[in-house]
Protein backbone atom coordinates (compact mmCIF):
# COMPACT_ATOMS: atom_id res chain seq x y z
CA UNK A 1 0.00 0.00 0.00
CA UNK A 2 1.61 2.99 -0.90
CA UNK A 3 2.41 5.87 1.93
CA UNK A 4 2.55 9.66 1.72
CA UNK A 5 6.26 11.17 1.88
CA UNK A 6 7.11 14.99 2.56
CA UNK A 7 10.52 16.04 2.40
CA UNK A 8 10.46 19.23 4.52
CA UNK A 9 13.42 21.87 4.77
CA UNK A 10 13.25 22.89 8.63
CA UNK A 11 15.19 26.01 10.12
CA UNK A 12 16.35 27.52 6.91
CA UNK A 13 16.17 30.70 6.06
CA UNK A 14 15.36 30.56 2.44
CA UNK A 15 14.03 27.74 0.19
CA UNK A 16 16.39 24.72 0.77
CA UNK A 17 18.93 26.14 3.17
CA UNK A 18 18.05 24.58 6.07
CA UNK A 19 18.20 20.56 6.95
CA UNK A 20 16.28 18.12 5.03
CA UNK A 21 13.44 15.89 6.51
CA UNK A 22 12.13 12.80 5.08
CA UNK A 23 8.57 12.43 6.84
CA UNK A 24 6.08 8.96 6.10
CA UNK A 25 2.71 10.00 7.21
CA UNK A 26 0.29 6.80 8.16
CA UNK A 27 3.03 4.42 8.96
CA UNK A 28 1.42 2.48 11.36
CA UNK A 29 1.49 -0.87 9.63
CA UNK A 30 5.54 -0.72 9.28
CA UNK A 31 7.67 -2.66 11.22
CA UNK A 32 10.83 -1.11 12.95
CA UNK A 33 13.11 -3.02 10.73
CA UNK A 34 11.63 -1.55 7.54
CA UNK A 35 11.70 2.17 8.78
CA UNK A 36 15.01 1.79 10.04
CA UNK A 37 15.52 0.16 6.30
CA UNK A 38 14.02 2.82 4.57
CA UNK A 39 16.07 5.76 6.38
CA UNK A 40 19.02 4.03 5.28
CA UNK A 41 18.04 4.32 1.48
CA UNK A 42 17.03 7.73 1.98
CA UNK A 43 20.45 8.80 3.61
CA UNK A 44 19.43 11.70 5.46
CA UNK A 45 20.67 12.32 9.12
CA UNK A 46 16.89 11.41 9.74
CA UNK A 47 13.93 10.46 9.00
CA UNK A 48 10.15 10.41 10.43
CA UNK A 49 7.30 8.06 10.85
CA UNK A 50 3.61 9.68 11.48
CA UNK A 51 1.62 7.15 13.72
CA UNK A 52 -1.87 7.55 15.93
CA UNK A 53 -0.78 9.02 19.79
CA UNK A 54 -0.53 6.47 21.83
CA UNK A 55 -1.28 9.36 24.97
CA UNK A 56 -5.24 10.69 24.45
CA UNK A 57 -3.25 13.98 25.27
CA UNK A 58 -1.35 14.40 22.01
CA UNK A 59 -2.36 14.87 18.43
CA UNK A 60 0.00 12.84 16.87
CA UNK A 61 3.15 10.06 17.61
CA UNK A 62 6.39 10.05 15.66
CA UNK A 63 9.01 8.06 15.58
CA UNK A 64 12.63 8.96 14.73
CA UNK A 65 15.17 6.95 13.08
CA UNK A 66 18.68 8.19 12.17
CA UNK A 67 20.73 5.93 9.57
CA UNK A 68 21.82 3.23 12.85
CA UNK A 69 19.31 4.06 14.76
CA UNK A 70 16.07 5.13 16.82
CA UNK A 71 15.86 8.30 18.68
CA UNK A 72 13.86 9.05 21.62
CA UNK A 73 13.70 12.46 20.39
CA UNK A 74 15.06 14.89 17.68
CA UNK A 75 14.33 19.07 17.11
CA UNK A 76 14.60 19.16 13.91
CA UNK A 77 12.35 15.93 13.16
CA UNK A 78 9.78 17.37 16.10
CA UNK A 79 9.58 20.40 13.75
CA UNK A 80 9.32 18.63 10.51
CA UNK A 81 6.84 16.27 11.53
CA UNK A 82 4.20 18.50 12.61
CA UNK A 83 4.16 20.92 9.54
CA UNK A 84 4.16 17.49 7.59
CA UNK A 85 1.28 16.66 10.31
CA UNK A 86 -0.47 19.94 9.35
CA UNK A 87 0.19 19.98 6.12
CA UNK A 88 -1.47 16.76 6.16
CA UNK A 89 -4.67 18.24 7.31
CA UNK A 90 -4.13 17.38 10.93
CA UNK A 91 -5.99 19.39 13.70
CA UNK A 92 -4.58 19.67 16.96
CA UNK A 93 -7.05 19.39 20.09
CA UNK A 94 -5.64 22.69 21.20
CA UNK A 95 -6.08 25.92 19.47
CA UNK A 96 -2.91 27.17 21.01
CA UNK A 97 -0.48 24.08 20.30
CA UNK A 98 -0.05 21.01 19.34
CA UNK A 99 1.48 17.87 21.41
CA UNK A 100 4.11 15.25 19.84
CA UNK A 101 4.13 11.70 21.47
CA UNK A 102 7.52 10.43 20.92
CA UNK A 103 10.28 9.10 22.79
CA UNK A 104 11.01 11.39 24.89
CA UNK A 105 7.51 11.80 26.30
CA UNK A 106 5.02 14.56 25.08
CA UNK A 107 6.55 17.54 23.24
CA UNK A 108 4.29 20.97 22.61
CA UNK A 109 4.60 22.85 19.82
CA UNK A 110 3.13 26.55 18.79
CA UNK A 111 2.94 28.22 15.85
CA UNK A 112 4.85 31.22 15.60
CA UNK A 113 4.82 34.19 13.09
CA UNK A 114 8.08 32.66 11.26
CA UNK A 115 7.08 28.84 11.51
CA UNK A 116 7.20 26.77 13.96
CA UNK A 117 8.59 26.28 18.00
CA UNK A 118 8.57 23.62 20.41
CA UNK A 119 9.16 23.18 24.10
CA UNK A 120 13.22 22.23 24.65
CA UNK A 121 13.09 19.10 26.44
CA UNK A 122 14.86 18.43 29.76
CA UNK A 123 18.79 17.08 29.80
CA UNK A 124 18.85 13.37 30.27
CA UNK A 125 22.44 13.62 30.74
CA UNK A 126 24.59 17.08 32.68
CA UNK A 127 27.05 18.33 34.53
CA UNK A 128 30.56 18.49 33.80
CA UNK A 129 32.76 15.47 31.57
CA UNK A 130 35.27 13.64 32.69
CA UNK A 131 38.66 14.36 32.21
CA UNK A 132 38.91 11.80 29.56
CA UNK A 133 35.76 12.63 27.99
CA UNK A 134 37.08 16.39 27.58
CA UNK A 135 40.63 14.80 25.85
CA UNK A 136 38.34 12.95 23.36
CA UNK A 137 36.51 16.30 22.42
CA UNK A 138 39.66 18.29 21.67
CA UNK A 139 41.40 15.48 19.74
CA UNK A 140 37.78 15.73 17.70
CA UNK A 141 37.72 19.20 17.23
CA UNK A 142 41.61 18.94 17.15
CA UNK A 143 42.00 22.22 19.21
CA UNK A 144 44.20 23.26 22.44
CA UNK A 145 43.40 22.64 26.04
CA UNK A 146 43.21 26.37 26.54
CA UNK A 147 40.14 27.31 24.05
CA UNK A 148 37.52 25.87 25.88
CA UNK A 149 35.78 28.63 27.75
CA UNK A 150 33.36 25.71 29.10
CA UNK A 151 32.02 22.31 28.69
CA UNK A 152 29.12 19.89 30.01
CA UNK A 153 27.21 17.09 29.28
CA UNK A 154 23.42 18.85 27.29
CA UNK A 155 22.33 15.35 26.19
CA UNK A 156 18.46 15.61 25.72
CA UNK A 157 18.64 12.59 23.30
CA UNK A 158 21.05 12.29 20.84
CA UNK A 159 24.00 12.66 23.26
CA UNK A 160 25.45 16.13 22.96
CA UNK A 161 28.42 17.19 24.82
CA UNK A 162 28.90 20.57 24.43
CA UNK A 163 31.60 22.69 24.09
CA UNK A 164 31.41 26.35 24.26
CA UNK A 165 34.80 28.68 22.12
CA UNK A 166 35.65 31.78 22.23
CA UNK A 167 34.08 33.53 19.05
CA UNK A 168 31.85 32.49 16.10
CA UNK A 169 34.96 33.23 13.77
CA UNK A 170 36.79 30.10 16.21
CA UNK A 171 33.84 27.48 15.48
CA UNK A 172 33.86 28.26 11.90
CA UNK A 173 37.74 27.62 11.58
CA UNK A 174 37.44 23.99 13.19
CA UNK A 175 38.75 21.32 11.17
CA UNK A 176 37.51 18.07 12.52
CA UNK A 177 39.25 14.54 12.54
CA UNK A 178 37.15 12.71 9.18
CA UNK A 179 37.32 9.64 11.64
CA UNK A 180 36.30 8.34 14.61
CA UNK A 181 36.22 4.68 16.60
CA UNK A 182 33.13 4.27 18.58
CA UNK A 183 30.15 6.71 19.42
CA UNK A 184 30.89 10.59 19.82
CA UNK A 185 28.65 13.69 19.49
CA UNK A 186 30.04 17.03 20.24
CA UNK A 187 27.96 20.34 19.72
CA UNK A 188 30.60 23.44 19.76
CA UNK A 189 29.03 27.53 20.42
CA UNK A 190 30.55 30.70 20.06
CA UNK A 191 29.52 34.26 20.41
CA UNK A 192 29.32 36.30 17.35
CA UNK A 193 30.84 39.73 17.00
CA UNK A 194 28.86 42.37 18.59
CA UNK A 195 25.80 43.96 16.40
CA UNK A 196 26.00 40.43 14.01
CA UNK A 197 22.55 39.43 12.80
CA UNK A 198 22.66 36.42 15.08
CA UNK A 199 24.01 35.89 18.67
CA UNK A 200 25.93 32.63 18.31
CA UNK A 201 27.74 30.77 15.66
CA UNK A 202 26.89 26.66 16.15
CA UNK A 203 28.26 23.61 14.69
CA UNK A 204 27.38 19.71 15.12
CA UNK A 205 29.75 16.51 15.07
CA UNK A 206 28.87 13.25 15.38
CA UNK A 207 30.07 10.15 14.02
CA UNK A 208 28.10 7.74 11.62
CA UNK A 209 27.66 4.31 11.67
CA UNK A 210 31.06 3.68 9.23
CA UNK A 211 33.38 5.52 11.61
CA UNK A 212 33.27 8.60 9.82
CA UNK A 213 32.13 11.84 10.90
CA UNK A 214 29.70 14.12 10.02
CA UNK A 215 28.51 17.36 10.67
CA UNK A 216 24.65 18.18 10.80
CA UNK A 217 23.46 21.31 8.82
CA UNK A 218 20.63 22.43 11.42
CA UNK A 219 20.35 20.83 14.88
CA UNK A 220 16.82 21.89 17.06
CA UNK A 221 17.97 19.24 19.61
CA UNK A 222 21.35 21.19 19.95
CA UNK A 223 20.36 24.35 19.92
CA UNK A 224 17.81 23.60 22.55
CA UNK A 225 20.10 21.95 25.08
CA UNK A 226 22.81 24.92 24.17
CA UNK A 227 20.15 27.49 25.15
CA UNK A 228 19.51 25.85 28.39
CA UNK A 229 22.74 25.87 29.73
CA UNK A 230 23.62 29.63 28.13
CA UNK A 231 20.60 30.70 30.00
CA UNK A 232 21.38 28.34 33.03
CA UNK A 233 24.54 30.04 32.78
CA UNK A 234 23.66 33.89 32.94
CA UNK A 235 25.40 33.86 29.06
CA UNK A 236 22.06 34.94 27.40
CA UNK A 237 18.94 36.60 29.06
CA UNK A 238 17.03 37.66 26.42
CA UNK A 239 15.80 36.01 23.14
CA UNK A 240 18.27 35.36 20.43
CA UNK A 241 18.76 33.88 17.17
CA UNK A 242 21.61 31.18 16.19
CA UNK A 243 23.33 30.21 13.40
CA UNK A 244 24.02 26.79 11.88
CA UNK A 245 25.27 25.26 8.65
CA UNK A 246 26.95 28.16 7.38
CA UNK A 247 30.58 26.12 6.63
CA UNK A 248 27.85 23.46 4.56
CA UNK A 249 26.75 26.64 2.22
CA UNK A 250 23.53 26.39 4.27
CA UNK A 251 21.79 29.93 5.72
CA UNK A 252 20.28 27.77 9.28
CA UNK A 253 18.55 30.04 11.33
CA UNK A 254 17.19 28.96 14.83
CA UNK A 255 14.90 31.51 17.10
CA UNK A 256 15.85 30.93 21.18
CA UNK A 257 13.42 32.10 23.66
CA UNK A 258 12.59 31.63 27.63
CA UNK A 259 9.06 31.99 28.74
CA UNK A 260 8.00 33.44 32.26
CA UNK A 261 7.72 30.12 33.51
CA UNK A 262 11.57 29.52 32.23
CA UNK A 263 10.83 26.71 29.38
CA UNK A 264 12.74 27.25 26.66
CA UNK A 265 11.29 27.22 22.94
CA UNK A 266 13.38 26.45 20.03
CA UNK A 267 11.84 27.70 16.43
CA UNK A 268 12.35 28.56 12.50
CA UNK A 269 10.79 28.11 9.46
CA UNK A 270 9.79 25.06 8.02
CA UNK A 271 8.51 24.45 4.09
CA UNK A 272 7.86 21.04 2.26
CA UNK A 273 9.72 20.98 -1.15
CA UNK A 274 8.57 17.50 -2.28
CA UNK A 275 5.18 16.04 -1.65
CA UNK A 276 4.16 12.17 -3.01
CA UNK A 277 4.07 8.49 -2.20
CA UNK A 278 6.35 6.07 -1.42
CA UNK A 279 5.79 2.73 -2.96
CA UNK A 280 6.64 -0.99 -3.11
CA UNK A 281 7.12 -1.41 0.30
Amino acid sequence: MPLALQMVDVFGAAPLSGNPLAVILGAEEMSTERMQQLTRWFNLSETAFLLPPRDPRADYRVRIFTLDREMPFAGHPTLGSCHAWLTAGGQPRNATEIVQDCGAGLVPIRRTPGGLAFAAPPLIRSGAPTPQELDAAQRLLQIEPGEIMDAAWIDNGPGWLGIRLASAERVLALEPLRSWTGRIDVGVVGPCAPGSETAFELRAFFSDPQGGIVEDPVTGSLNASVAQWLYATGLVTDDYVAAQGTRLGRLGRIHLSRDPAGQIWVGGATRSHVAGQVLNL
